[in-house]
């Protein structure tokens, strides 16, 4: 895995969202009056039951929907004021479903990626094509290259949605469920690529994971969210505990230290078995 070095926005304002109010029509709001502040540079990791706002929330941030009120800033600045290729140029987001035109393939889509950086009528040039180059090695989807994308297996789909993600070289990636379709040795491959982009670059990675040992073990600051409220933000050490796992997943459990990691690990108390008549 190689990754090149990059101007990070360490120190910089980062993200902030203040009194946001979010849905998708107007008699109901599925997250309301949030404030978050996301440390420019950091990895955050945002966790959640389902359907409790999660993808929402960094779709609000990537301004592909609207807020009913309040608003997001990036740097001090509210997103609403750029233009779409500016902020493209400074927000990139791996969404959960994506669609690929028909018969396109790996390495057509994955410079996509490039888009928000070219100007109209300039030609394809050795910085775009380093790039994109870098960003397949990165996710091991080289050998794909001339593969038609819908031929491909879920994890492999996966990864080229990945590599597109970082051919868009921005300061910031927003992931919802990057770990999705892939086996345990293909997500923590992933995780790691994240995590070295993040410490070597400087880049603000803002992830929605599942699997709560991960976000643990990868995050700088976890998010826990709960029918579209925040319940809790802060360290892994302060976030991870039993009395917020049961409030925001009902799930009671033990937390002990992950012996390789040493970040906080759930472990789930085993729930008595369902009364059920197999007859």
């Amino acid at each position: 895995m190689t990754i090149a070095n990059h101007t990070g926005a360490v120190g910089e304002l980062g993200i902030q969202a203040r009194s946001l109010t979010l849905g998708y029509d107007a008699r109901s709001a599925i997250s309301a009056d949030l404030d978050l502040d996301i440390e420019a540079g950091s990895f955050v990791a945002i966790v959640g039951p389902n359907a409790c706002g999660k993808s929402t929330l960094l779709r609000a941030i990537a301004r592909l929907i609207e807020p009913r009120d309040g608003q997001v800033l990036l740097d001090g600045r509210d997103i609403a004021s750029r233009g779409s290729k500016e902020l493209a140029r400074e927000i990139g987001l791996l969404a959960q479903t994506a669609v690929v035109p028909e018969g396109m393939r790996v390495g057509e889509l994955v410079a996509r990626g490039r888009y928000p950086h070219r100007r109209p009528f300039t030609a394809w040039s050795t910085t775009d094509e380093a790039v994109v180059r870098r960003a397949m090695a990165a996710t091991d989807v080289t050998d794909l290259a001339d593969r038609i994308v819908d031929e491909l297996s879920g994890g492999q789909r996966q990864r080229v949605w990945v590599a597109l993600a970082l051919a868009q070289d921005t300061r910031t990636l927003l992931l919802d469920e990057p770990t999705t379709y892939l086996d345990i040795s293909h997500q923590l491959e992933i995780l790691d690529l994240f995590r070295a982009i993040n410490r070597r670059q400087g880049r603000t990675i803002v992830a929605v994971l599942h699997d709560l040992n991960q976000a643990a073990r990868y995050a700088d600051r976890i998010v826990a969210m709960r029918d579209g409220n925040i319940v809790a933000q802060g360290s892994p050490a302060e976030v991870v505990t039993t009395e917020v796992i049961e409030a925001v997943f009902d799930l009671p459990c033990h937390i002990i230290t992950d012996p390789v990691s040493g970040t906080p690990l759930v472990v789930p108390l085993m729930r008595p078995e369902p009364m059920l008549d197999l007859d």
